[in-house]
């Protein structure tokens, strides 16, 4: 989707911000650029949209060279959110939406549809909340509006640029949950800035770490936290070395025995008692079936952590669990899954070897 090929950036001053630069973004993924201040993460973000051009390299969108693009149409196709949110305190909610669908010449009628679909996607009910002003809303609710104005004309692409770090703590950690979520629904190319390793490994799909305009490591959060690789990335991401922080896609398990299709189900006279987890005919979830009897239990997704999924079903009475990506079954998650995997664990760093 998007990548850079060997790109060196160097200042007038003579700073070399970027080194030699190379790395491909997949579509669909989010991706989280962290390190140090003045690694270099921002001018990355920035070369994407030509806020900032490279000294040399190039840099490509669906393989072709941004520079062979029409910088506004560009800019128009990549969403850009920033910490310092920057909505237009002049203008309601619903004019701040619009600014880049009607440059692009939407029709009103496709455009109030949009604004509608994007506040009720964040939880902002539309006939409340789109002729507000700014000032009308908290710091939460104004940086949920500049991510869905940043999704108005429907980018591929999503640039954020440290969007929730001067919001405060139970704020920040709503909008991480907002963000993963809404990602399962849109599945934009998401390139995300951060200086905190904690939201850096809550929403990445994949983490590259920066020093001195160089990548360090690029890996996939629990991968990154149980093998950092180098010393630099271990005290950069401190004490985080837990089993809990591991995937749950990582330990559940792809065995059919607990997995039957509504098609399957039509014909029930062989099923036994116990705990099923019914999907439609594609593998989508759609419910646990137990004993014979529908149940909406707890549904987790494949991005979490052993440690939040844990939290998710603990005052649950069942033993398996679906796990999902895109409300698509991937795999089961079981108690048993979890158990043996932390023993597997705790044996591993007490030097013990399992008969």
């Amino acid at each position: 989707m998007i990548e850079f090929k060997n790109v060196s950036k160097v200042y007038a001053d003579g700073t070399q911000a970027i080194k030699d630069f190379s790395l491909q973004v997949k579509r669909g993924e989010i991706l989280t650029l962290i390190g140090p201040s003045g690694c270099g993460k921002t001018t990355t973000m920035k070369m994407i949209n030509r806020l900032i051009e490279p000294s040399s390299g190039a840099i490509y969108i669906d393989d072709k060279n941004i520079k062979d693009y029409n910088i506004h149409e560009l800019r128009w196709n990549i969403g850009y959110v920033l910490q310092q949110i920057a909505l237009f305190p002049h203008m309601t909610i619903e004019e701040n939406i619009s600014i880049v669908p009607e440059m692009k010449k939407w029709g009103k009628k496709k455009l109030s549809s949009r604004i509608d679909e994007l506040l009720e996607m964040v939880g902002l009910e539309p006939s409340i909340y789109k002729k507000r002003m700014p000032s009308e809303l908290s710091g939460g609710q104004q940086q949920r509006i500049g991510v869905i104005r940043a999704l108005a004309a429907d980018p591929d692409i999503i640039l954020m640029d440290e969007p929730f770090s001067a919001l405060d703590p139970l704020s920040r950690e709503q909008l991480q949950m907002d963000i993963r979520k809404l990602q399962q629904e849109i599945k934009k190319t998401i390139v995300f800035v951060t200086h905190d390793m904690d939201e850096a490994l809550k929403l990445g799909d994949r983490i590259c770490v920066m020093k001195e305009g160089e990548i360090v490591r690029l890996d996939a959060p629990d991968r990154l936290v149980m093998q950092p690789g180098s010393e630099f990335v271990e005290e950069f991401i401190g004490n985080r070395k837990s089993p809990w922080q591991t995937s749950v896609g990582n330990i559940s398990s792809t065995d059919k025995q607990y997995i039957i299709s509504s098609s399957d189900f039509a014909d029930s006279s062989n099923l036994q008692p116990g705990t099923f987890i019914m999907t439609d005919e594609n593998g989508i979830y759609q419910h646990m079936l137990i004993n014979g009897k529908a149940v909406h239990g707890p549904v987790i997704d494949s991005a979490m952590s052993l440690y939040e999924s844990a939290e998710l079903i603990k005052d649950s009475s069942q033993t398996i669990f679906p796990v999902v990506e895109n409300q698509k079954l991937v795999s089961v998650l079981t108690y048993r899954d979890m158990m043996e995997f932390l023993l597997n664990q705790a044996n591993m760093e007490n030097g013990v070897v399992r008969p």
